[in-house]
């Protein structure tokens, strides 16, 4: 065999068997991890329940896992926006504002991608939420969308209360934000002002958080259109 025949055979059988053992592997084998396990205030210990195991008809204790609050914000179209739209949905959340000129258009250009590869999957939904509320109107965040192609129905861009919006990254989607000018009264540069994460957060059909992902990081994003692709299978293989 020559070394030219080898390589083709490698570029043809490598990815056969590397398809094989992610399907064999996604439908059987691997689970995502879920992430923020709810602590019991009066112990201090981690909660945990009695789960079925309906192959095998027996019992055991599993830990409790946080689940993303119900929260009611305004979308870019004016209307209220209540998270039960996002019920027995698999999602992506990140935060962002439209005055921001570093991070966030990397973060939504990378969010606009997970559009692209997911605009056939009906159970699939992306949300980016305004850490800017004064300033972004329903007006501006439909600007903001138009910009990048947002499929209605499909990408919503969230604002509201900021009593609502704060708590809800904090304790909710548990990401760092911050509003600089309440500490300084000097700042007053938008992009200096706004301190927030850069993640996207996966959040699966019981509201259960699966992954953090670094929003400007092409490989990051990739991994997670991968997970997601996995947790899909999780869901299609218990059907």
């Amino acid at each position: 065999m020559t070394k030219k025949t080898g390589i083709l055979l490698t570029i043809l059988i490598v990815p056969v068997f590397l398809y094989l053992g992610l399907h064999e592997f996604g439908n059987n084998h691997f689970q995502l991890p879920r992430y923020i396990p709810e602590i019991d205030s009066t112990t201090g210990e981690v909660k945990m329940e009695k789960r079925i195991n309906p192959r095998w008809n027996e019992s055991d204790m599993d830990t409790v896992f946080f689940r993303i609050p119900p929260f009611q914000l305004i979308d870019q179209k004016g209307a209220p926006f209540s998270s039960q739209i996002l019920d027995n949905q698999i999602y992506v959340a990140s935060f962002f504002f439209t005055r921001c000129t570093t991070i966030c258009p990397k973060i939504t250009s990378q969010v606009s991608r997970l559009q692209d590869v997911f605009s056939r999957e009906d159970d699939i939904k992306l949300i980016s939420i305004s850490v800017d509320p004064k300033f972004d109107t329903p007006e501006k965040l439909a600007q903001y969308a138009h910009r990048f192609d947002a499929k209605p129905g499909k990408w919503y861009f969230l604002t509201g209360d900021k009593k609502t919006i704060y708590p809800l990254a904090l304790k909710g989607f548990h990401v760092p934000l911050a509003d600089a000018s309440e500490y300084d009264q000097a700042i007053k540069n938008p992009d200096e002002t706004f301190i927030h994460s850069e993640r996207l957060i996966l959040i699966d059909k019981e509201k259960h958080i699966r992954g953090f992902y670094n929003g400007t990081d092409k490989k990051e994003v990739d991994r997670l259109m991968m997970e997601i692709k996995v947790l899909k299978r999780i869901y299609d293989s218990e059907k």
